[in-house]
């Protein structure tokens, strides 16, 4: 946290020694009015979570996950408060991101919704609110170009740099696909492809072959030093 809040500062972010006195790190889940799980994207872990946290936390607090991929619907189905749990998935870097996609479970209420939804434009962000759909609606959207590129790559149409360049200049991105993988984590898109091919049952989902094999490998991406890039 503070390695990535110096670098914020650099650019005219908030004092980071300030930031973190605001911050408590604590071994397990406390009383508070809302809890926001950002863990592995590991269904199983985080229902834990959500068991342990509807067993802690008062019985008018608010569950949201920031998943991409992961159905709030399962997660809230765990809980004895289905219709307080809800997706805040907020977008990377995000610090410098305004969007969050507040996702509807099936049984989520309209007062959650709201709830969250306020609370998101008082943290500066934008939300946008979707339903319970595999991936949503970014990662439905995302993942099927980064992994197009990925078998562009595979099948020699273009180097790596050379995809990502095409992306930038041609689509006004920040990021090519490729980089954009690196950040994310080529094994987080793994799984979000995963999810996405299992719950949609649709193969132009599955992930390219070349993505599971650097995963195997350990690039992983920016968090391992390599994936399509070294870092």
């Amino acid at each position: 946290m503070r390695k990535s809040l110096e670098k914020l500062a650099e650019k005219g972010g908030a004092d980071p020694d300030e930031v973190l006195a605001r911050v408590s790190a604590v071994e397990e889940i406390v009383a508070a009015d809302l809890l926001i799980e950002a863990v592995i994207e590991d269904a199983a872990v985080k229902e834990q979570i959500f068991r342990r946290a509807d067993e802690v936390l008062p019985d008018a607090a608010i569950l949201a996950s920031n998943t991409s991929s992961i159905p709030i619907t399962s997660l809230a189905a765990v809980t004895g408060r289905p219709d307080r749990v809800i997706g805040m998935h907020f977008f990377n870097p995000v610090p410098v991101l305004k969007l969050v996609e507040v996702i509807r479970a099936v049984q989520t209420s309209d007062e959650t919704a709201a709830a969250i939804t306020t609370l998101a434009e008082e943290l500066g962000k934008v939300p946008a609110q979707a339903y319970d759909f595999p991936g949503f609606v970014s990662n439905r959207i995302l993942m099927p170009f980064i992994n197009e590129a990925a078998y562009a790559l595979l099948e020699g149409v273009a180097e790596a740099e050379a995809i990502d360049t095409i992306a930038k200049l041609g689509f006004a991105h920040p990021l090519g696909p490729l980089a954009l993988a690196d950040l994310i984590g080529l094994d987080t898109c793994v799984a979000i492809m995963d999810v996405l091919h299992e719950g949609l049952g649709n193969p132009k989902y599955a992930p390219c072959p070349l993505l599971r094999q650097y995963v195997a490998a350990g690039r992983l991406g920016r968090k391992s030093g390599r994936g399509f890039y070294e870092y």
